[in-house]
């Protein structure tokens, strides 16, 4: 690695914009001694150096942040975990709905699954935002105090309406009230934490991954949303309201499964792909 010794510079305020640069460069390729570093690793490095140069210039022991300009790499994008529609419907019909609380699982997985919701927004809906009526729809509260109304689907309704109708009102008598729509086995509005074990418990049941890398998250859903939209010809700046992204760019990286299914049907299907 590059050293301001092994470079021949005794003093911080010598050091150029082009060493840094280069110690980033030596970072990520690596040397005989030193293995190279990941992105995050080497990000992990160059901010520090950044650091050292502006609380340099800050204190007046240097002229210039020679590092201001210099950007750490970027990690490469993490493509989002998505089920296909038979996982998704065997985790579905895995979540049962023969008691309040059935019908609560039920209708939470489904209200998950066909709006998209992150599971803040889910656990945090009340009951007077919800349009359950022939245009369906659900008002959800996201980040940045954002709100957005989407639809919800046929399946999704029918499970909040038993839900509403057959469990909440037993869950209810439990407690002390809250308009919250989904409610714990006291009567009180439904955890996060609550939310998740519900889905654990539902992805164990269908035969899922529970554990590991590629374990089933309450993000799951939401991620498998956006993705069988797309995958079904929604525009990615309809799919990037749905979700509540601020920028179409964090949308964009659910674009980059799809075009791996793509390649993945084209190669299987198309008689001169091989």
């Amino acid at each position: 690695m590059l050293t301001l010794t092994a470079a021949g510079i005794a003093d911080l305020a010598a050091v150029s914009a082009a060493e840094v640069t280069e110690h980033l460069a030596l970072l990520r390729s690596g040397d005989d001694e030193h293995p190279a570093l990941s992105p995050a690793s080497a990000a992990r490095a160059v901010s520090a150096v950044r650091g050292l140069h502006r609380f340099a210039a800050r204190e007046g022991l240097v002229s210039a942040d020679v590092a201001h300009e210099i950007k750490p790499p970027a990690p490469p994008k993490r493509l989002p975990k998505a089920l296909d529609v038979d996982q998704v419907e065997r985790l579905l019909a895995a979540a049962g709905e023969t008691d309040p609380l059935g019908l609560r699982d039920r209708a939470l997985l489904e209200f998950l699954y066909g709006t998209g919701a992150r599971i803040s927004e889910a656990v945090g809906s009340a009951i007077d935002d919800l349009e359950l009526g022939s245009e369906a729809a659900a008002l959800l509260h996201g980040k940045g105090g954002r709100s957005r109304l989407v639809p919800v689907g046929r399946y999704a309704r029918a499970a909040l309406d038993a839900y509403l109708v057959r469990g909440r009102p037993t869950l209810v008598t439990a407690g002390r009230g809250t308009p919250r729509v989904f409610l714990n086995a006291r009567g009180g509005p439904l955890s996060r934490q609550s939310a998740w074990s519900i889905l654990h418990r539902a992805a164990g049941l269908a035969g899922l991954p529970v554990d590991g890398p590629h374990a089933v998250s309450p993000h799951t859903l939401r991620h498998s949303y956006a993705t069988h939209l797309l995958d079904g010809g929604a525009d990615v700046r309809v799919v990037q309201e749905l979700l509540g992204h601020a920028s179409v760019t964090t949308t964009q990286v659910y674009t980059l499964v799809t075009v791996d299914r793509l390649r993945e049907v084209y190669a299987t299907t198309h008689p001169r792909a091989r």
